[in-house]
Parts: structure tokens; sequence; C-alpha cells
């Protein structure tokens, strides 16, 4: 199936049907609530405590129903505004910290609080869900403010909490009760809305299910010693969801925007990796990431005796042990800015020698925080956490000013793993993320990459630590913010390094081209549906001047003079080719004539038509105009041609927001579309195998700033990945040295599929480094209570 109207309408009845069913829980979320309440205050000892619970509820029962009201009438405005960013109480765009009011960064938490919750418990009907949808619509990410997303979800409860005249404090008081009502109710709704689309036909099979190899049995399955526990660990990876509702962290895979892997493929004599297809290597790394966090898992719990969160389950915050605790808090560890060259700005070159003081300094920190603790799940992660770090600052494909950026956030990160032990289960982690994503980017680096682009990264990455520095108490909401905002740096820098910026105008030139010459043709049919017009002019008006009227609206605005011209020129083709019975409507269309062809000759023009080609449509149209001057066709009223006439003079306003369809390109149309060189474009147009849904929904999951290897005519080349347009039908891949590739989303997938397109990096930075420290921890487990 492909995206069309029928689907997108069904996309839409997708979205209302849910909001319903959100609507049928909340009062049984309001009902828990107050159970909640209730037993506060019957469990309450201490009279303040008793009298704030008793506020809270009559506080509560007043306003409840206001709440919910508000509720279902804001999601049902939101199903009117899907692609609006305001809601009704006011969102604040996440930005810098710094940036942000008090109220604004205190709402920000408690959402992000309940987003998290809702995400955590639904992430797999909640991915599938979102794949659908985008695969059913034809596009590339849902709006901002889509109904579906958990943070949508959140801000509206929210803002209508406060609209009701419910305080914040009370919020906070029933925030761990709120927010486990509400997540496990809305899985029902996923899971309902997921139903409907697959009983409808719309991907019913995601991730390559019948692709995906069982990870290998370990020993310390049945049988072996601790084999029940091994047995579980190991189905739990089996079925660990790895996908999300944000921006993914690695290269995106199918069906997992939050993908941690992205690949170094070996590639074969035919250009694939190891001349396998996309889809055994998407099984392959994704079977390995899997056998890498069930055995962290499988580790950590030999060893402490306690056992790791599960991947999607409920997040656990723990506070560390005092003394750790006030090791961290005091700032007493030594930085790295106590080693001489460090922290000195972009660019700086780092000696081998002072590599090997900084991994020494990792070393040395794991010591001392291990001994401000004697609780083995602590010194396990403290451990664990120190290694992944070694491993990061020992990986020599990357920049060693930039591997120092990255080291320095081991204390950041060991805050949050201590904190929120989940950091080892899953890939959504945000500050899992946001190092992946910027490995990602960091690994591609090489000689040939140039000096602003390799400078401008490095001063973007140690802003994002500085920030991070700054701010040690926030836990994993800093980590979401700034990686937010790496990825908006991503796609600024990206579109503007060298001559990428201004193919990438070019390319959204073509796109916006293709795209309204299908809207324009579209909009004539329906202009033109019962109007007692001859085929010849039909067929003149679709399949020529609907192109004309796109090309023309590129190069100039569509109030401009020429637009009018040209539009004025097809209604006055149509009324010269209704019959013409009296002598002043023929005295009138031999006056006419001579400009009204001169008119259509000069939109040909503009298509790059040769003069026999323009030749031989005016011949087609002028014997049209002799059977009319002769009365030989049919009278169309006046006043439908009138009506046509104002509706083709603001045709701009009937046209649809999304693009449909295929684009037909080469490197001719293009610079006949825009009037620039393309000689720096290669454009990879359609054809191929057809790829199959999983492939597509794997193209829709790329994520800027990601290294592949390209296999394009048997030329292989690394390429990142620096542009999708807005509509998602064309992406931009560029080299080091700026030769740019222009391809659609249909061979995206194909290539995706043929393995001629894939991921440099097999694996995430932060699951390398997981293997790595496991590697030295098989070696010697002692080492991690130690």
């Amino acid at each position: 199936m492909t995206h069309s109207e029928p689907l997108i309408a069904l996309a839409a009845v997708t979205r209302q049907r849910f909001c319903a069913q959100l609507g049928l829980i909340l009062p049984k979320v309001a009902q828990d609530l107050r159970d909640h309440l209730n037993q506060s205050l019957d469990t309450a000892r201490a009279v303040r405590d008793m009298q704030t619970a008793r506020d809270a509820l009559v506080e509560f029962e007043r306003s409840d129903r206001s709440w919910i009201d508000g509720i279902r009438a804001s999601l049902q405005q939101r199903l009117h505004e899907r692609d609006s960013h305001s809601t009704r109480g006011g969102h604040t765009v996440p930005g810098r910290l710094e940036l942000l009011a008090d109220e604004a960064v205190e709402d920000q938490l408690l959402t992000s609080r309940l987003a998290g919750r809702i995400q955590d418990a639904s992430s797999q009907e909640l991915s599938d869900l979102r794949l659908r949808l985008l695969f059913a619509e034809g596009r590339v990410e849902l709006a901002p403010t889509d109904v579906v997303k958990p943070e949508t979800i959140a801000r509206i409860l929210l803002d209508e909490w406060v609209h009701a005249g419910l305080s914040r404090d009370t919020w906070k008081q029933l925030s761990g009760g709120l927010c486990a009502s509400v997540a496990t109710k809305v899985v029902d709704a996923y899971r309902e809305a997921n139903r409907f689309l697959v009983t409808n036909g719309v991907m019913p099979e995601i991730n390559l299910k019948n692709a995906v190899r069982k990870a290998p049995s370990t020993p310390g399955s049945a049988g072996a010693p601790g084999g029940a526990a091994h047995a579980s660990s190991h189905a739990e990876t089996q079925t660990m969801p790895y996908s999300g509702s944000g921006s993914g962290s690695g290269a995106g895979y199918p069906g997992q925007r939050e993908t941690a892997f992205a690949p170094t493929a070996r590639f074969g004599p035919q250009g694939g990796p190891s001349g396998s297809t996309g889809g055994e290597w998407w099984s392959k790394a994704k079977t390995q990431t899997q056998e890498v966090m069930g055995r962290i898992k499988r580790l950590f719990s030999d060893q402490t005796g306690s056992a790791l969160p599960n991947a999607g389950g409920e997040p656990t915050h723990i506070a560390p042990s005092p003394r750790l605790n006030a090791m961290l808090q005091e700032g007493k560890l030594q930085g790295f800015s106590q080693v001489e060259g460090a922290g000195q700005g972009p660019q700086v070159e780092v000696t081998h020698a002072q590599m090997d003081d900084y991994i020494q300094l990792v070393r040395q920190r794991s010591a001392e925080l291990k001994q401000a603790t004697d609780s083995p799940s602590e010194k396990a992660i403290i451990e664990i956490v120190a290694l992944m770090f070694q491993s990061i600052l020992a990986e020599d494909r990357i920049q060693a000013s930039l591997r120092v950026w990255f080291a320095r956030l081991q204390i950041p990160v060991l805050r949050v793993a201590l904190a929120e032990p989940d950091f080892f289960s899953t890939l959504q982690h945000p500050a899992r993320r946001l190092i992946d994503r910027m490995g990602s980017c960091a690994l591609g680096f090489d000689a040939n990459m140039s000096e602003v682009s390799a400078q401008a990264l490095e001063i973007e990455i140690r802003r994002v630590v500085q920030v991070i520095e700054q701010y040690p108490e926030t836990g994993r909401r800093v980590f979401q913010l700034v990686y937010d905002e790496f990825q908006s740096f991503l796609a600024k820098h990206l579109q503007s390094q060298g001559s990428t910026g201004k193919l990438v105008s070019i390319a959204q030139q073509v796109e916006q081209k293709e795209t309204l010459t299908v809207q324009y043709t579209i909009e004539l049919r329906k202009q033109l549906n019962d109007m007692p017009v001859r085929d010849e002019i039909r067929d003149f008006l679709f399949k020529i001047w609907a192109e004309v009227l796109a090309v023309a609206s590129i190069k100039f605005e569509a109030k401009h003079e020429i637009m009018t011209l040209l539009k004025s020129t097809a209604s006055d083709l149509l009324w010269a080719a209704s019959a013409k019975p009296t002598r002043a409507e023929r005295a009138q269309v031999i006056a006419q004539l001579p400009n009204l062809l001169a008119r259509l000759r000069k939109g040909m023009g503009m298509l790059g038509m040769d003069t026999a080609s323009q030749d031989q449509q005016i011949k087609r149209i002028s014997d049209i105009l002799a059977d009319a001057f002769m009365s030989r066709t049919e009278t169309i009223p006046a006043d439908q041609l009138a009506e046509v006439t104002r509706n083709l003079s603001s045709l701009e306003d009937f046209l649809p927001q999304d693009g449909v369809g295929d684009l037909d390109l080469d490197q001719d149309s293009i610079e006949m579309i825009t009037g620039a060189d393309a000689s720096h474009i290669v454009v990879i147009a359609q054809g191929g195998e057809p790829a199959n849904p999983a492939m597509r929904a794997w193209a829709l999951e790329l994520q800027l700033g990601t290294w592949f290897r390209l296999d394009h005519n048997n030329s292989p080349c690394q390429v990142q990945f620096a542009w999708r347009s807005d509509r998602g039908q064309l992406y931009l891949f560029a080299t080091a040295q700026q030769q740019c590739y222009l391809i659609q989303t249909a061979r995206v997938a194909s290539y995706l599929q043929a393995g001629l397109l894939v991921p440099v990096e097999e694996e995430s930075l932060t699951v390398r480094a997981t293997r790595a420290a496991l590697e030295k921890l098989d070696a010697n487990p002692e080492r991690l209570l130690t």
C-alpha cells in the first residue's frame, strides 16, 4: 500500500477514535486520583499532612469535571489544528535552559515526567502506531503537537488542569498516582488504534519480524548455573523495544526510531556489506545489539544479586548512598581541566601522552568513587560507566579533541546511571541518545572533512557538554533538552555548509515544482469536471499548462503579474474553445487570437519545449478554435465560465498542503526548473526493484548527520545524510568533497534493501563502549566490586 487519500482519511479516523478512547479513560483516571487522595487522608498521621490531603481532595472534587471536559475539548481542537505549535494554555518550546522562565521550566518538567511514563509504558505500541500513521500519510515525521504523542497528551492534561482552577501543587502531590494511572490506561488506546489500522490493512507486519534471527543461546541458559535467571534475562532481550516517539539516536532502522546501531559495513564485491542484503544486515545489527544489552543485565545480576529494570518498564529513580552522593555533589573529583591542555577550545591538538592522562583520570575517578560506597550495585555502576568512557577515549576514529569533550560527560552520566539504572537497559535513555547521536556524526570525520565543518561540530559538542556540566542536578532532563538542541544544530549546519546549502535550495525548488504540477493538475481536473470542453484542450491544460503554472510559481510569487497572466491565459483558452454563434463573439476571437497564441508559446517556452513541439501543440489548439469559430463545439455557459475564471485567478487557495506521487527527475530537468548549475548533483532516479514496507519505514527513520556507504553504479563512496525535504520526497546525501546525491524516498528504500546504502557504523558509540567494558569484565569480573 502507498499513501493515498483513503489512507490519509483512515489515519484521520484513527486519531478521532484515539481521542475518543482517551476521553473514555478520563473518568477512570479521575477515580484513581480520588482513591489516591482518600488513601492519603486515611494514612496521614500529622495534622498538616491530613489538612493538605483534605484540601487537595476538596479542590479536586470541585474541579474534576471541568478538567475532564477541558481535556476532551482540547483533544478535539487539536484534531483540527494538527500542524499548530500552540496549546490552549501556552506551550513553551524547549530551548536552552537559561532562556526559559521558571514557570515554563516547571511545566516542562511536570509534563516531561508524565510523557516519559506514557512512553515507557507503551513504547512498542506507540512506535508501531507512529510508523503506521507515517506510512498511511506519506509523512516523514508526526506534527510536533500530534494528539498521539505522549508529550501532547501530557501537555493537554496539565494545561487543562491549570485552566480548571487546579493548582500545580496538587498536581505534584498527585504526580505519582496520576502518572501511573494515565500511563497504564493510555496503552489500551494505542493498542486499539493499532488494531484498527491493522484491520484496515495498514502495515500488518513491522520490523522485518520474519527476517530477524533469534539471538544465539548463551552459556547460562536452562541447565547452566543460574539458568533460570539467565533464561529470563535472555528472553527479555529478545523482546526489548527499541523504538520511541522522539528523534532517533543512531542511523535509524526499520520500525525503530530510537535504535542505537549505526554500522561499519564491510563492502563485498557487489558493494553491499559482504554481499548481504539490507534485511540481513539489519537482522545481524539488531541481534548483536540485543546480545550486548542482555549480557550487561546478566552480568549485573550475577555480580550484585540485584536486577536492572526491564526496558519499557516504569523508570526507577534511586538516590545514591549518602557518602557517594556527597562526593558527587561537592565536586571534589579531579576534573579534566586539571590535565594540561584540556578544555582550551576547539581544534586544540591532543597528544598521545595527554590522552593517556585522560584515561588514567577516568580510572582514578572510578577508584575514588568506589571507595565512597559499600553498595555492590553502586560499585558495579561506577565501574561499568568508567570502562565505557575509557573505551570512548580509546576510540581513535574520533578526533582526539572531541574525545576529551565526550569523556567530560563521565560524571554527569554516572549521576544519571546511579539514579536511573534503566540507563543500562534501554537504548532510549536521553543520555545514551545524546552520546550516540554526537558519536554518529564524529565517527564520519576523516582527513577530507572541511576544517569549518569539523570546527563547527566541535564547538557545538563543547557547548552541549558545558550546558550539562552547568546543571548537574537536572538528570535526564538536561540530556533531553541538549539532545533536541543538537538535533536542531545538525539540521541547520548540514544544510548551510559549502555548496550543499545551494543544492538544498535547488532540491527544494525541484520538489516544490513537481508537487505543484500534480496539485495544479488535480485542481484543474476538479474545476473542469462538468465543463463541456474538448479532450484536446483538457489534455493541454492538464499535461502542459499545469506544469507551466508550477514552474512559474517557483520563479515568481503567486500574485506576480506573470502568474496572473498565465492563469488568465487558461481562462481565455477555455472561452475561445467554446462555440461562437454570434458575429460579435467571432470578431472578438479574431482580435484576441494572436495574443493568446503568443502567451501559450511563452508558457511552453518556460518548460524548455523546442519550436517543433510548440508548433504541434499550437496546431491542435488552432483546430479546436476553428471548430469553435464555426460553432462545432459545445457552448460553455457564461456563469460556469465566470466561476472557473475566478477560481483560476486564486488557484493556490485550492491546493492541498501535502505532495503526492513520485517525481520525474534528472540533471537537465533540475537546471530547467531552477536555472541553476546542477553539475554537482548526481540524481538517482526512480526505478529498480520496489522495496518492502519495512524498508520504506526504515528510509523514513534515517537520521540527519549519519554517515553511510553508498554504492551507486559500482562506485562506492562515503556520504553524510544532509537533508530531507519538508514533504519527505527527496533525500540529499553529501560527500566530504561536497558531491551530492539526490534520491527519492522510494529509491532510498530500494538501496537500503539491496545493501547499496549502509550505515558506516555497525554499532552506536555507547553500545560499542558497553561491549568493550563487557570484554574487560568477562576477563576480570572481580574488578566490578573492588
